[in-house]
């Protein structure tokens, strides 16, 4: 079994999984699906700031994908309770590994590209998410549980959708029952087919 991490590119944006290809749900806070708009947002981010996904390739066939980007170019966090992401932090916007290669080894593979490419950026310590409390695995939003048992720590709490963080270096020393952890849930994020695009969650509700 051959597998490879490239850089997500305007070139191979199509093959960026559907319905998640033309969501816009982080990218631009709305979820009507819009590759055109997707390919506009990447072509931005790409000249501005550079790489900001990634695609794992198995045997030439696309087994999954990260997209993270620093938190100006997020337009779809502000509206939570828990904005904003820390100056020193990119956004996890989404991760998924599909699930026909849950068992392949390729979570650990994806979200340490991720934490290469942003160790290598100058002033940027960690990676922030916000999670879904409910771990709705049909969410735009990942599961908390999925960040917390891959070293995510909540750094502004709320009911419903928590704000994370990993501090880079600490995926360094990854376990290997968290790399376990890591598989099992990247395998369950997977939007549902059967209704569209990725189901929206309404914006966070006040902090209590």
């Amino acid at each position: 079994m051959t597998r490879k991490v490239v850089n997500i590119t305007l070139d191979n944006a199509d093959e960026i999984p559907q319905p998640c290809r033309g969501c816009l749900f982080w990218e631009a806070g709305v979820a009507a699906p819009d590759p055109t708009a997707k390919d506009d947002w990447l072509s931005a981010v790409l000249l501005d700031w550079g790489s900001c996904g990634k695609l794992v390739y198995v045997d030439g066939v696309v087994a999954g994908f990260a997209l993270y980007a620093p938190p100006p170019y997020v337009g779809g966090a502000p509206g939570y309770a828990t904005s904003e992401v820390s100056s020193d932090a990119l956004m996890l916007m989404t991760a998924r590994i599909l699930p026909e290669f849950a068992a392949a080894g390729l979570g650990r593979v994806l979200i340490q590209a991720v934490v290469k490419d942003a160790l290598g950026r100058r002033g940027i310590k960690a990676l922030e998410a916000f999670g879904d409390a409910h771990d709705d695995a049909q969410s735009c939003v990942l599961p908390a549980g999925f960040l917390t048992a891959v070293g995510f720590k909540t750094v502004h709490r709320h009911p419903r959708f928590p704000r994370l963080r990993l501090e880079l270096r600490t995926v360094l020393s990854w376990r290997d029952d968290v790399e376990v952890a890591l598989e099992r849930w990247l395998g369950a994020i997977r939007p549902d087919r059967a209704t569209g695009p990725v189901g929206v969650r309404p914006r966070a509700e006040p902090t209590d």
